[in-house]
């Protein structure tokens, strides 16, 4: 899973500014937004780029988050 919709929105950015940027298909970049396909690594590494963001944010983590008490 991956968090570009919600960088986009934090940015107030588009998807098809993105598919701009990127080079894709605007369907193509929509399914990655809407999490029904993942982009490869190197896709990300440049979604994280042309977003200014570190790579990590991109990402939705597989842990569980540990609860401290």
């Amino acid at each position: 899973m991956n968090r570009i919709k919600e960088v986009l929105e934090e940015k107030e950015l588009t998807q098809r500014w993105l598919t701009l940027k990127l080079g894709k298909s605007y369907n193509m970049v929509n399914s990655y937004v809407q999490n029904r396909r993942q982009p490869s690594i190197k896709n990300l590494y440049a979604i994280a780029d042309i977003l200014n963001v570190d790579v990590k944010e991109l990402l939705i983590s597989n842990k569980p988050k540990l609860e401290t008490k």
